[in-house]
């Protein structure tokens, strides 16, 4: 036992009065494993088990965040003041130096401050698809700092909590299931307006991820300078992949106007040449 406590009692380093331990250095890195130990069964328990059943699944996983920061910030201070450093001294002792960190970390903090409301208010969560400065994405992971999602091209984009809190943001997934999108196309003047339009109809029909098939309608719009303008409407709950959608809709208005003699009209323009005297 001497032999133990001799150990445990060994001063690694001094500085002046300060004198750090073996023991202590082996009481902070036990917090340190609890705290690991912790955090490893709220994410087992919140996200996997489901402790809270009322909880949808994006919710779980921002309480468990919530949770993961705050026990990590108790568990520093408590390493600090196991080691012998006073959190308070430290704060009060470098007030001038946080000031001006914190002056050229703004934007960081804003951030930071950001992601605390994000999993707070929720309203924002994994799986959302947002539409930010006209690039729309697949939300991943909301951390404290940035959120990470995935856009139509399968690229991961990283996002500054604070653009989301803070700019105009298009939440599509706070849409009932389903969300209207439109097609437009122009024929050319002469075409039987009725039959363009139910052929718009059948082609709308024929693709697999249109819901609400009674609600497919098709427009005349517009008469158009070269051609007489149609919009088809419809519903569908695929939006992160509506592009694709839509595509497809195209092809297939396209193959049917093919079928059926109707011509989408190149931009057409009148030119008058007027002879000069001589």
């Amino acid at each position: 036992m001497e032999i133990v406590d001799k150990i445990l009692e060994f001063v690694i380093f001094r500085i002046g009065e300060y004198e750090l331990k073996v023991y202590t250095l082996l009481a902070a890195f036990l917090i340190f494993l609890v705290t690991k130990l912790l955090i490893w069964i709220i994410k087992i328990g919140v996200i996997k088990k489901r402790w809270f059943k009322k909880l949808d699944k994006s919710t779980s996983f921002s309480l468990y965040q919530l949770i993961r920061y705050l026990t990590w910030t108790i568990s520093i201070i408590m390493i600090l003041d196991t080691i012998g450093i006073s959190i308070t001294v430290l704060i009060a002792g470098s007030a001038a130096l946080l000031v001006g960190v914190g002056l050229g970390l703004q934007q960081t903090f804003n951030d930071f401050i950001s992601g605390i409301i994000l999993l707070v208010e929720g309203t924002t969560k994994i799986g959302d698809v947002l539409e930010i400065d006209g690039d729309v994405v697949m939300i991943q992971n909301i951390g404290l700092r940035t959120s990470k999602g995935l856009n139509r091209d399968d690229i991961v984009v990283i996002i500054p909590n604070s653009q989301i809190t803070t700019n105009k943001v298009i939440n599509w997934s706070h849409q009932s299931k389903k969300t209207r999108f439109r097609i437009n196309v122009g024929v050319a003047y002469g075409s039987d307006v009725d039959k363009v339009i139910k052929i718009l109809e059948e082609s709308a029909l024929e693709h697999p991820d249109i819901t609400e098939k009674n609600l497919i309608e098709a427009r005349l719009i517009d008469f158009g300078n070269s051609s007489l303008d149609f919009q088809i409407l419809f519903f569908s709950s695929n939006v992160f992949r509506i592009e694709k959608v839509k595509s497809d809709i195209r092809k297939i208005i396209n193959r049917k106007f093919i079928e059926n003699g109707i011509i989408i009209p190149f931009p057409q323009l009148d030119l008058h040449v007027k002879e000069g005297k001589k």
